[in-house]
């Protein structure tokens, strides 16, 4: 199994350099459990679910504390047959998923939201889920989004995503969740999201 992520921060601030910068530093507690590699466009992130979303979710909240607005763009991929199997990146969760009902795993994935830590930084989210190369994709999709409004963190559906909102904690579980309990275990799902704080639009 192959699992990782790119990365993108925007700082909307003629100090986005700087912000940008102290923001990487909250990756320091993970070096030892994810490969990071950041350049001009991006930074991959490759490694085991709970270090992997805890790192971004950390990233995000740090520069999100700020007051300036800041968005961040992800793409988060699992099980891609392309990529070499990366034995940082084993999960048990997924693992145990094989076994689990669809109605078990939304179950798991609401008492994981209710156990998030709470950050006192409040982010909107976008995102799709992608179940690739799977026939009955959609009762997955369909799931998942069971999952969403129910996780104390749905804002609305929109055309192609769905728009959560709240804590950064709690809604950084929401995606971990919908990445690890939906979709097949050993097959290729991906999420594309977008992340803002601090918007002058919300004012």
């Amino acid at each position: 199994m192959f699992i990782g992520a790119q990365v993108s921060l925007y700082p909307m601030t003629s100090d986005f350099v700087d912000v940008i910068l102290s923001g990487l530093k909250a990756f320091t507690p993970y070096q030892q459990d994810l490969r990071i590699e950041t350049d001009d466009m991006s930074t991959l992130m490759v490694g085991a679910p709970g270090p992997l979303f805890d790192a971004i979710r950390d990233l995000f909240a740090t520069v999100a504390a700020q007051p300036d607005h800041v968005a961040m763009h992800v793409t988060l991929s699992r099980g891609c047959p392309g990529e070499p199997d990366d034995p940082s990146c084993h999960c048990e969760t997924l693992t145990k998923a094989q076994s689990l009902s669809l109605a078990e795993r939304q179950t798991l994935a609401h008492q994981a939201v209710t156990d998030a830590p709470v950050t006192g930084v409040e982010i909107d989210v976008q995102f799709s889920l992608y179940v690739l190369g799977q026939d009955g994709h959609m009762d997955e999709i369909y799931g998942c989004i069971d999952f969403l409004k129910g996780s104390g963190t749905f804002l609305k559906s929109k055309n192609f995503c769905t728009r959560l909102r709240g804590d950064a904690g709690a809604v950084f579980e929401v995606l971990r969740q919908a990445f690890l309990r939906f979709g097949p275990a050993e097959g290729h799902v991906t999420i594309d999201m977008t992340a803002s704080a601090n918007s002058p639009s919300l004012r």
